[in-house]
């Protein structure tokens, strides 16, 4: 049960020691990049290149993504002091929000569709199979 605990530990120490890592990378070098985007890049770098195994950080972020609608508590109380700037804009950021999500559909499906019509045409001009 000990080994449990530590073995948790330890994983939340790693990750915690990456996202100190990311931030001192953006403070060092002058980034115009959020402290836990370079973080998160390099936790990716890590585990792409196998230097750290998933085993290494898998059960202490399967813990945070199980609790992760507690991480955005401070931002939704945080919204409340914003209610007069709602008031005031509501209207032109919901449209920019509408706006933006249909792009980002458009250019998603556009790209998708793309990509199968690519990966069929080289499935043609495979010899195994009739087309």
């Amino acid at each position: 049960m000990w080994r449990d605990y530590s073995l948790l530990v330890f994983q939340l120490f790693l990750l915690w020691l990456i996202n100190e890592a990311g931030y001192l990378l953006v403070n060092v070098f002058n980034l115009s990049l959020p402290g836990n985007v370079m973080a998160m890049l390099i936790l990716v770098s890590l585990l792409a290149s196998g230097i750290i195994p998933l085993k290494f950080v898998e059960r202490a972020a399967n813990l945070l993504i199980k609790h992760l609608a507690f991480f955005f508590i401070p931002i939704a109380v945080g919204l409340m002091n914003f209610g007069e700037f709602f008031l005031q804009h509501g209207l032109i950021l919901v449209l920019g929000l509408i706006i933006s999500t249909g792009i980002g559909m458009f250019i998603t499906g556009f790209i998708s569709q793309y990509l199968a019509k690519k990966k069929e045409g080289a499935d043609c001009g495979d010899t195994s199979n009739s087309c």
